[in-house]
């Protein structure tokens, strides 16, 4: 065994025996000299003693070379103390971090591929991910009739393409591989999330399509009433077990109709079809539902007004504001014939296509009404506020909440509709402090606002309110 051994660093440690052994050859070697210099000088023989001085010196060299070697005098020439390369690293317990890494960092990915049903093929799978120093944070497996769709959630080097992820899952075996960008929500195990989803789902019927969305990624979700706005055949109704074609699903939506699901990019799974049917099934089961908190504002002039949560229960109230309205308010709003209004309520209100959100007065009346409309992958605000009731920042107050909502969502935007002489609207959209993009065609108006620059609390809902409006604010 040699006697060198090395630090954790990689830097040799060189015992006492070695160096007694060193230093005895260096006085063998100036006594041997010292000899040799006096027989050349003083005796008859010398060219022959040099001779046999330059054999005893090679001799010398020879078994210095030979212990060098077998003690392992040097390191080995590519032994410099450093890390492997990345992509020579030895399979093994992972290293501590070098020099300008950061345990943790790097980029976080969602990837799914689908790998045959045979023993290895995930082996060789992480196999190639873990050469390329990626490491797996959770793994699903959902299986098929012909495979099996390994879903991933990576987090792989800053440095790493995806186009160079999905060629090493290819060449592993990987087929119809599928990857996009994942964050910090994705870092929840799968159990955990469907059990909050199915929580949020069980307080609130408006949540049905977020669940379903947050649940199964990237998705057009769209609620098809059994009987349409104006009349006419509904859709075609679907079994109660629903149906599963490739990138769609057909759910019968729980207040009748059909709930279509539909991912074009990528198809669904046996697994998530059941996951969505659980859900489905439960909103259906537990029935119309909507939180019952409410906030108690005071206006600038010192009228009180409640903020609550308003659903097809308040359709009475909402066709008597209809009434107060001027008809020039109804159609900035609705932006068709006036008598067409009271038609779009009932959808209005119901928590199946979105958040509606009641302004009301100490006297029961309600005065104001704002909607966040799930509009497949879209998502839209509307407001409508009284004549009476106008230009007392009713509007701001309600659009904020239900920015707020749409935020807490995760909606990527939303977009209001409304008419290029809506001065009132503009202002509030402008008044969110978000970037907005502006369409107009034939004097209609749409504004989008990107929420990617709006922070998470900037105006909470009515559920955690303490705005107010000039006066204090109550909980009730």
């Amino acid at each position: 065994m040699s006697d060198v051994t090395r630090t954790r660093h990689g830097r040799p440690v060189h015992h006492w025996r070695r160096d007694v052994v060193e230093l005895a050859a260096v006085f063998t070697a100036v006594a041997v000299a010292d000899g040799v210099a006096n027989l050349i000088g003083h005796g008859p023989g010398g060219p022959a003693l040099l001779v046999i001085s330059a054999i005893a010196l090679a001799a010398t060299a020879g078994f210095h070379t030979w212990w060098a070697r077998r003690h392992g005098h040097a390191p080995p020439a590519d032994d410099t103390g450093a890390r492997p390369a990345a992509g020579t690293r030895p399979a093994g317990p992972a290293e501590e971090p070098g020099a300008g890494e950061v345990a943790g960092t790097g980029t976080l990915w969602r990837m799914r591929t689908t790998v045959k049903d045979e023993p290895g093929s995930l082996a060789a799978l992480c196999s190639a991910l873990a050469a390329r120093q990626v490491d797996i944070l959770s793994l699903q497996a959902h299986p098929l009739a012909d495979g099996t769709v390994d879903e991933f959630l990576l987090r792989a080097p800053a440095a790493l393409p995806a186009a160079d992820l999905v060629r090493a899952v290819s060449l592993a075996g990987g087929a119809s591989t599928w990857i996009e960008r994942a964050d910090a929500h994705d870092l929840v195990d799968a159990p955990t999330r469907v059990l909050g989803l199915a929580a949020r789902t069980a307080l609130d019927a408006a949540e049905l399509p977020l669940a379903l969305r947050q649940l199964l990624g990237r998705c057009t979700i769209r609620s098809l009433p059994g009987t349409p706005v104006g009349g006419g055949p509904g859709p075609k109704p679907v079994p109660v077990e629903g149906v599963l074609e490739d990138t769609v699903m057909r759910l019968p939506a729980p207040e009748g109709g059909v709930l279509t699901v539909e991912r074009p990019y990528l198809p669904f799974t046996p697994t998530e079809f059941a996951r969505a049917r659980a859900l489905v099934e439960l909103d259906s089961r537990l029935g119309p539902r909507i939180p019952h908190g409410s906030d108690v504002l005071t206006l600038p002039e010192g009228n009180d007004i409640t903020v609550r949560r308003a659903d097809t229960g308040d359709l009475a109230a909402a066709k008597e504001m209809h009434e107060r309205c001027s008809p020039r308010t109804l159609g900035m709003r609705y932006h068709g014939p006036v008598g067409d209004a009271d038609r779009y309520l009932t959808h209005l209100l119901s928590p199946r296509f979105g958040r509606t959100l009641a302004v009301q007065t100490t006297s029961g009346r309600i005065v104001g009404l704002g909607h966040l409309l799930w509009d497949g992958d879209e998502t839209e605000v509307a407001l409508l506020v009284e004549d009476d009731w106008q230009r007392r920042g009713i509007g701001a107050e309600l659009l904020g909440r239900l920015v707020a909502m749409a935020v807490d969502a995760r909606c990527d935007s939303v977009y209001a509709v409304t008419q290029a002489s809506n001065t009132g609207m503009v202002a509030a959209m402008r008044g969110l402090g978000l970037p907005l993009d502006y369409q107009i065609e034939e004097g209609t108006l749409v504004i989008t606002a990107r929420l990617d620059a709006a922070p998470a609390a900037s105006r909470p809902p009515y559920e955690a309110s303490g705005q107010r409006l000039g006066g204090a604010a109550r909980r009730d």
